[in-house]
Formats: structure tokens, sequence, C-alpha cells
């Protein structure tokens, strides 16, 4: 199997190297001419403008890392073949973007170009942002202008080889970068055309929500049907009713997209909380029911990953005591764990005891009998920018052993989804 893979990956890095060989001439690094439109706004127009579509796009959650200045870059990006890190985009001269062009800018949105002619990897997701108009690129550069310069020097990528010899970006941008803007469709209406840009482009939710191909590609067969996130299942968002969100009404769609939580279908949690904490959360209510409007029509699919259906198990409450559990033997563990850790927050029946964000009913996280995200929602624990104590779940990846967090785990996808749990030890020790 491994030896499979291996050839299988060779096979399509000699495949990308000769389409980078023909096409070497012809991907376009040489800077684009950029001219705005007569419609681009002026001064503090076009700074606003700038700093809604940062916002919308989600720039500060990948360009900050933990404890560090806003915009300042250092994330780290873990792939399946190395590490890459978030650069700098504040405008210190030597660090950042200070010294760059509108042209070199425009070019690395658009072609995953770097200023000096470095081909950049696709977590950045340039492969979204090159739908974006010229005027909004340069309206993003002119907010960024902005802000107050960091001497953050970017770091470089860990990549084995071959995956750290740049060129071969060429290759693969030139099968999977869109060659042109987004194009209204003319037979819908305004607020669907704007739901459309805000999904394909600026909030480039099938960069998390769309399965990747072998050579790191969105699989666009299976736009928005689910994804993996370094091994947080990004949910299926297409329209079909059992798998996706064709169940939902466009109320707890939006209440979901604006709050991060809603009532019966759970709490966001990993980087889709931190997308609504820093993005969604701050745009217009406008803008959150475009994007329903548009994701009410993507074509309804099976997930991409295996079939999580949810089940509100929620045990009755027939009377003013408390909800409590049996003493079933086989919870054990478990059981003991979550009375002494879980219980006080998010109650027996999964209601939430200090507020809702604390609910479990609906979830998907708690109805996935692999717990994928469970897992690492435990180990990481959960907060917004604010770190409200009310919203805030604390991370237990100190306080427990690997066969601890499995139990626990296990625990509560029997008791709230009424599923037999499979995580175990090892599954925790590798989301460590």
């Amino acid at each position: 199997m491994m030896l499979r893979r291996v050839l299988a990956v060779t096979a399509v890095v000699a495949g990308i190297g000769v389409l980078t060989a023909i096409c070497f001439f012809f991907w376009p690094h040489r800077l684009p001419t950029v001219l705005a439109t007569a419609s681009q706004p002026q001064g503090e127009d076009l700074i606003a403008r700038g700093k809604y579509l940062v916002t919308a796009s989600d720039c500060e959650a990948c360009h900050t890392a933990p404890g560090g200045k806003p915009f300042a870059g250092g994330l780290a990006f873990k792939l399946p073949f190395g590490t890459i890190f978030s650069p700098n985009l504040t405008p210190d001269m030597q660090a950042g973007l200070g010294s760059w062009s509108d042209a070199e800018f425009v070019r690395a949105m658009r072609s995953g170009v770097g200023k000096h002619g470095e081909d950049l990897y696709p977590a950045f997701p340039y492969t979204s942002y090159a739908l974006m108009s010229t005027d909004d690129i340069l309206a993003v550069k002119a907010y960024l202008g902005t802000l107050q310069p960091q001497r953050n020097p970017s770091l470089p990528a860990q990549l084995s080889f071959p995956f750290n010899q740049r060129w071969l970006m060429r290759g693969w941008k030139l099968l999977f970068v869109p060659w042109h803007p987004f194009e209204r469709d003319a037979n819908k209406d305004d607020r669907w055309n704007k739901g459309a840009y805000l999904v394909e482009a600026l909030a480039h939710c099938g960069e998390c929500h769309t399965p990747r191909g072998l050579m790191f590609e969105k699989e666009q067969a299976r736009a928005l049907s689910g994804g993996d996130v370094d091994g947080w299942k990004a949910w299926n968002i297409t329209s079909d009713r059992e798998n996706g969100i064709g169940g939902w009404s466009d109320q707890d769609l939006v209440a979901y997209l604006s709050k991060g939580y809603v009532h019966r279908h759970g709490p966001a949690s990993g980087s889709m909380r931190q997308a609504i904490d820093l993005s969604l959360s701050r745009l217009p209510k406008s803008d959150i029911e475009a994007i329903v409007s548009y994701l009410r029509t993507v074509r309804s699919l099976p997930s991409s990953y295996p079939k999580v259906t949810v089940n509100n198990l929620v045990p009755a409450i027939q009377s003013a005591q408390a909800w409590s559990p049996g003493l079933n033997k086989q919870d054990g563990l478990g059981l003991r764990i979550f009375e002494g850790a879980c219980a006080s927050c998010h109650g027996f029946d999964g209601s939430g005891q200090n507020a809702p964000w604390a609910s479990l009913a609906g979830s998907h996280s708690v109805n996935d009998p692999a717990g994928s995200n469970l897992i690492r929602l435990i180990l990481q624990g959960s907060s917004d920018s604010t770190h409200n104590p009310t919203t805030t779940m604390p991370n237990f990846a100190a306080a427990y052993s690997d066969a601890e967090i499995a139990a626990v785990a296990n625990y509560v996808i029997n008791h709230f989804a009424g599923r037999n749990g499979k995580v175990t030890p090892s599954d925790v020790a590798k989301a460590r």
C-alpha cells in the first residue's frame, strides 16, 4: 500500500515536472498591468473597502501566530509533506509588504508568485483569491498599508524533496488556478451573486470544505462536500439534506455563521470558530444572508468523509430534578471523567449549564463515531479572541492520558448520539 502511494506520488511529481517544463514560459510570472476602474473608491472610502475585504477574506486568522501581533505572520501550516509559515502582511519595508508594488501584490493574489518571482504554495489560497477583481485586490493592499509595521521576518518553509522545489508549482498552477476573475451570473439576482463571490473568492470556503486530490488540488467535482484541515473534519456544506445543510433552516444558518452557535446544531469549533470570530461575525447580516442564498443552490453531494448523520439524542427531563446518568458499567472511565471535568459546563442532558455555547445537542462532532473533531476539541479547547470564560472550553491535553481522552470521547459519542465511539488511544496520540 505504501509502495503504491510512493510510486503514485512520484509519477504525479514527474508529470508536473514535464508540464512545468512545457509551460515554463507561459505562466504569468511577468508583472501584470494594474489599473483600477473608474468606480474604485478613493481616500478613506478605499481604506474602508479594503478593511471590509480583509475581514471577509479572514486574513488575520492565517497571518497571526499564537501570541503574535495581528497580520505579522509566522503561523505554522503542517502539511503532509512538511511545514510552511504565513508571511508578514504589515507594511514593514524589510519583513513585510512595505516595498511591494501594486503589480507585485496583484500577481501574488492572482498567480501565486512572490515579490522576487518565487512560486508560492497553495496554503495561501490564491486558487480562490484569483477570482477577486483587480479593484478589490488593490483595496486590500491599500488597507494593509495602514497597519502598524512589524519587524517579523518570514520563516523559511520546511518541506521534503521534491516538494521544496518551488518551480514545480508552475505546472500545478497551470492546471488548478482560475484564469479569470469571478463573473456575475446574469440569470441570478444581486444577493446570489454577492453570496457566490463571498463563498468562492473572499471567504474561500472551498479551501477547507472541499476534498483534496493526490496533487493537493481541490476536487471541484465534489466541491463543498467536506474536507480535512490538519485532522479536523470540515463538514459537508452542500444542500444534501442528510449529510449537508439541506435540513437547516435559513434562520439557523444565518445564526450559526453570525454567532458560531445555533440551538440543536451545536457550536462551531476549530478553525471554523476562528473564521466566525474574526471574519463572518463581523460582516453585515446581508452578507451572511447572501452566503446562505448561494449555498442553497450548491449541488447536493454525499459527504467526502464516512457518513455522519446527526441524532438529537437528549435525555428527557420529566421533573425539576436535573437528569443524571445511570450506572452502566460499560461507561466506566469515560463516565467518571465526564462527571469530573465536563458535566458542570455541558450537563448530562447536553443542554449547556452556563451558556448555550456548551450545548452538545445536534453537534456533528459528538455524532461522528471516529471522533476526529471531538478529540481535537478536548485536546486543544476552544475560545474566541476575547477569551470570555462563559464561551471558552479549556484544553485537557495535559490533564489526561491518551487512553483517558479516548474513553471520555467514546462516552460522549455514545451518550449524546447513541453510537459506538471508535476512538482509540492511538487516534488521540496522532492528534496531539
